[in-house]
């Protein structure tokens, strides 16, 4: 029986038996021979197996800076790029699922801190926003991250929560992960987080992940947490 190599919209090659009907999207490449050729034939031309549209986004992932991507038990924390806080800023999901729908207020004034820091030629990968993605959907259901690089020794985070997501511990789940990522960073000993005195659920976040409240305020008067080796 003679065989063709036919092709789909995915850039994917399989065999099918000459003079029968193709599958739906399918499509002949014009070449026909016994099945071991046709086998043959595709090994030469597909040395990729993934689909198309995957090896083009691992191609673009790949052109792009390294990112910083850490998980959880139920939650990935991805980087923000630059480019995507701009949409974020503005209101825009940056092709992301968010739950609620889009960023809610605090995620986009965090992310304005970004790309001024990235106009500014101060922002520094890694030291930057954090997306919190629900493993189990892929839906952002919040933002942590830092108030810029370390300064002598000391990182700064900050978090927002969607309020549907919040009372399930997703902030303190991401806070852990995050404070003990800064902690594994060369030079940096410590990292601080604040909140106001009437924001108990604050609080009650960055004391299950550890963090001790200092006896002094800063400069704005906001409680003080503090978390070292």
């Amino acid at each position: 029986m003679t065989h063709a190599v036919i092709i789909n919209p995915r850039q994917q090659y399989a065999v099918w038996p000459s003079g029968n009907d193709l599958p739906a999207g399918w499509r002949t490449i014009g070449w026909t021979g016994t099945e071991q050729a046709c086998l043959d034939r595709i090994a030469e031309l597909w040395t990729d197996g993934r689909p198309a549209p995957v090896r083009e986004a691992a191609a673009e992932d790949a052109a792009r800076p390294a990112l910083q991507l850490l998980a959880t038990d139920r939650l990935w924390l991805r980087e923000v790029l630059p480019a995507e806080a701009r949409q974020i800023t503005a209101g825009e999901p940056a092709g992301l699922d968010w739950l609620g729908g889009a960023p809610s207020a605090e995620t986009q004034i965090a992310a304005k801190m970004l790309v001024r820091a990235a106009d500014a030629g101060l922002h520094q990968y890694g030291w930057g926003m954090y997306l919190l993605v629900r493993a189990q959907d892929a839906r952002v259901v919040g933002a942590m991250g830092f108030h810029g690089p370390p300064s002598d020794g000391s990182a700064e985070i900050g978090f927002d929560l969607a309020e549907q997501a919040r009372g399930q511990g997703y902030a303190t789940e991401a806070l852990g992960e995050l404070a003990a990522w800064t902690l594994r960073q060369s030079g940096v000993d410590t990292v601080v987080a604040t909140t106001t005195e009437d924001n108990t659920a604050s609080q009650r976040v960055m004391e299950r992940a550890g963090f001790t409240l200092l006896p002094e305020r800063d400069a704005e008067d906001l409680l003080v947490y503090r978390l070292t080796h």
